[in-house]
């Protein structure tokens, strides 16, 4: 068995449209973050603290270290993760939207399906029949439950502004083309399924057409669907014979949630 990672990390180095931090605390630090805790609790405490004092002492420990920790402020959108009908609207297909947690956790663990896409340009879209050119290469039907990943090859600009404003966008028609086979999530190693900003806002400017404004993501009003954003290595596998594994963190309401994307190859 072979196991290949597809995700990318949550990052504080690299370049973000959304805010990022990661707070660090080191293994030294830790120590005096501890008693600080510790003596916070009443004004006696809190006195003795000022004072100098300490509940536990650097060489009450071994090698002198406490705990690491890392507290990580950021969006559910940073690093690889999956989107559900909560981020696309408060109401998809007249119900009310699911959040990432209601993720049916078997559609997540499914044979993948990778569909190469690398000639498209930042401005262009994928159609249905894109996809159905590229299924016909490979001489494969999608089944239902087949998790389907658009290789690109946009992952290879992450860390830089690029990634957010050179890759291709889908078309409404290539949705509903994966969703008519059964298809219950699709993933892409691009920042999003739209368009980047630059031609949507472009567009939108010329044409006074709100249709231009993220048409994909405003799809998932009318039609459910779960897609994977941010996706990596997919390079490295093959056309078909692997599975996806794309397990959600449990995050309470969120219309995203954070997954470490592998393919387990036999």
């Amino acid at each position: 068995m072979r196991i290949i990672d597809l995700s990318l990390p949550i990052d504080d180095l690299a370049f973000e449209v959304h805010p990022l931090r990661i707070e660090r605390t080191s293994h030294q630090e830790g120590v005096e973050k501890l008693n600080k805790v510790l003596m916070s609790r009443t004004d006696e405490d809190k006195a003795a603290y000022q004072r100098g004092e300490r509940i536990i002492r650097k060489e009450d420990l071994p090698d002198e270290e406490f705990l690491s920790l890392e507290m990580v402020y950021s969006s559910v959108h940073s690093g690889t993760h999956l989107d559900y009908s909560y981020h696309y609207g408060s109401k998809s297909e007249n119900r009310s939207s699911k959040t990432a947690e209601e993720i049916p956790l078997e559609w997540c663990y499914q044979k993948g399906v990778k569909i190469t896409l690398t000639d498209k340009r930042p401005e262009e879209v994928i159609t249905a029949e894109d996809l159905q050119q590229r299924l016909n290469k490979i001489n494969y039907q999608l089944e239902p439950l087949d998790i389907v990943l658009l290789y690109t090859g946009s992952d290879k600009l992450f860390g830089k502004p690029e990634y957010f404003s050179d890759y291709p966008g889908l078309d409404i028609s290539a949705i509903d083309y994966l969703l008519d086979k059964g298809i219950r999530i699709f993933g892409v190693d691009t920042m999003g399924i739209d368009r980047p900003y630059k031609f949507m806002i472009k567009e939108f400017k010329q044409k006074k057409d709100p249709k231009q404004l993220w048409p994909c993501h405003f799809y998932g009003r009318k039609k459910e669907f779960i897609h994977i954003e941010r996706l990596a290595n997919l390079d490295r596998l093959p056309d078909l014979g692997f599975k996806v594994i794309c397990f959600p963190v449990r995050i309470r309401k969120t219309g995203a949630a954070w997954a470490r994307a592998v393919a387990v190859l036999d």
